[in-house]
């Protein structure tokens, strides 16, 4: 019994420099498109989302706050922090985790601190309410280096106003003015690939300035910090695309990409063995 031929159509078979030539635009373009892909499968993505939560229960109601502060027209000996909030805390002269270091020769202090507030709205203020002699002019001009509230939050392609007020610079302001920094604190999670949540707090700030009196009749300036913490929880997720997709769109790309310039390649030689047939007719 004679088996049938198959006959395949000449574009298949019959090599022409335009089949060469699309193939290897077309090697170039899978190369191009696998990179960019396999380049999009090894970057970690982070998302974003928004919800209402107490991310950090396990904080005992409590937030961490470093503070770093200078005042170059303060004696050290004047300077101190003092806490307040509206479950009853009250503490003046705050020393713990606190560190004092004098500035042009001994006329200034920069502040540096380490403390814990409650989860409730309250302040805490650098003043000399806690000195042992009230000065008669003290002077509050400063620079504020850091405040920043939680873990230490630096994560590429994740930017925040984790530490708003760093680099606030008051030394042109009154100097017998007080200073008001109404501070929103947001609550805010980073997970990473391996399941390992850090806890952060970023936060929103505006401020004003004016000159306070006391009972006296004198004035007695300070840098309060007013806090109020937002119920929105800002996560951030690190997350990797599936192996399972990764594959699916190589061999999408595989398979489109000769699908594509099969047809051309197609159409080409169609037209060109058209052409042929045309400019034979002519001659005959």
């Amino acid at each position: 019994m004679d088996i049938p031929k198959v006959l395949l159509p000449k574009d298949l078979t019959q090599p022409t420099y335009t089949g060469a030539f699309i193939s290897v635009c077309c090697c170039v373009f899978m190369l191009f498109l696998f990179l960019s892909e396999l380049t999009g499968f090894i970057a970690t993505e982070i998302v974003n989302e928004l919800y209402v939560d107490d991310p950090d229960k396990d904080s005992g109601g409590k937030i961490d706050v470093s503070l770093n502060i200078s005042l170059p027209n303060l004696h050290c000996d004047l300077v101190g922090l003092d806490i307040q909030d509206e479950m009853g805390r009250h503490e003046v002269g705050h020393i713990d985790n606190s560190m004092k270091v004098p500035l042009n020769n001994g006329h200034g202090c920069r502040f540096e601190g380490e403390f814990s507030i409650n989860k409730v709205p309250g302040n805490f203020h650098v003043s000399t309410h806690s000195a042992t002699a009230q000065p008669q002019s003290p002077d509050m001009t400063h620079i504020i280096h850091k405040l920043a509230f939680g873990e230490k939050l630096q994560v590429q392609h994740v930017q925040g106003a984790f530490n708003a007020l760093g680099g606030a610079n008051r030394l042109q302001s009154n100097a017998l003015a007080s200073h008001d920094y109404i501070l929103k604190i947001v609550p805010t999670v980073y997970e990473d690939l391996g399941g390992k949540q850090r806890f952060s707090y970023q936060y929103t700030v505006a401020n004003k300035e004016y000159v306070a009196y006391s009972h006296t009749g004198r004035i007695i300036p300070a840098i309060w910090f007013r806090y109020d913490l937002s119920p929105i929880t800002v996560r951030y997720t690190e997350r990797r695309q599936p192996f399972y997709r990764f594959i699916t769109t190589i061999c999408a790309i595989i398979g489109g990409t000769f699908t594509v310039a099969g047809i051309i390649d197609s159409c080409i030689f169609t037209a060109s063995e058209a052409w042929k047939k045309i400019q034979i007719g002519k001659m005959s």
